[in-house]
């Protein structure tokens, strides 16, 4: 499996690519090509040219849930395939893999708009959906999460604002994660980990029936978290000995710091491409 960086709040040093607070990652697996999020503009098709990444012929967009730095992307990507379909350009249709719930607005005091841009409806004459709170197998190694179960204490409990039409605050209950099985343990792929990144990671090694973990790269919702959040993030990833991980995204400086005292932490920026042996 290779993943390429084509969204990050940083691009690696030297490497002239657009950067903004979103994420999207390119997978290549058997064969296939899936798009893990969108980030918030059209810089991941940008990007994507840049690195000759071929986006036309993608097999899957899959959405971790429904904000606007992993889903606003969308709207242009739409655009390009307008523009592919009027220069008689070849495109495919790919399916597009997702919690129900990623695809609903959602809004705050001040902040009128965050969540999905695009109804299910007009997503539909674009995509083929697959929408599900179940797991779902993309390939024989990669698979979606769904729903995560929030089991632990310390994370997965904040809110940010409401659903359209909700009459409560919002958990970001679609919060989902790809996870990749490989010859050397599980990769855990996560867009901002509203769930839990331990609890992710408890549901990833439920799933696939395997302990251990290769890596974990995406944002780890580490952004000012309270001391009780930080500290048994810290404890559990002590315990867990992954061979590696690229925190990213939503992750702060003072969180890294303190993860990479007890795990093999790496870099992560735009153009970053990592091979993993299945």
């Amino acid at each position: 499996m290779r993943l390429t960086v084509l969204v990050d709040n940083n691009t690696l040093i030297d490497r002239y690519f657009l950067a903004e607070p979103g994420l999207s990652f390119l997978i290549e697996v058997e064969g296939l090509s899936v798009l893990f999020d969108t980030g918030y503009s059209d810089i991941f098709i940008k990007n994507a040219q840049k690195m000759g990444k071929d986006l036309n012929h993608l097999d899957f967009i899959v959405l971790s849930h429904s904000h606007l730095d992993h889903t606003w992307g969308i709207e242009p990507f739409i655009r390009y395939f307008a523009e592919l379909e009027i220069e008689h350009r070849s495109f495919s249709r790919p399916a597009l893999v997702a919690h129900p719930k990623s695809l609903t607005g959602a809004g705050a005091d001040g902040f009128r708009e965050f969540g999905s841009l695009i109804s299910k409806d007009r997503l539909a004459k674009h995509f083929d959906l697959s929408l599900s709170k179940e797991p779902q197998f993309l390939t024989e190694h990669l698979v979606f999460l769904g729903e995560i179960p929030r089991t632990n204490d310390f994370e997965g409990d904040l809110t940010f604002g409401r659903k359209d039409g909700a009459s409560e605050d919002d958990k970001v209950i679609e919060d989902s994660a790809l996870v990749c099985k490989t010859s050397k343990g599980l990769v855990i792929i996560t867009g901002c980990s509203h769930a839990g990144i331990c609890n992710i990671i408890e549901y990833a090694k439920k799933i696939c029936g395997d302990q251990q973990i290769l890596d974990v790269i995406g944002g780890f919702h580490l952004q000012n978290p309270s001391k009780h959040q930080l500290d048994g993030t810290i404890s559990y990833f002590e315990n867990l000995h992954p061979i590696e991980i690229h925190a990213c995204h939503c992750t702060d400086l003072t969180s890294k710091i303190a993860l990479s005292k007890v795990v093999n932490l790496k870099e992560v920026g735009v153009g970053l491409t990592l091979q993993y042996y299945i």
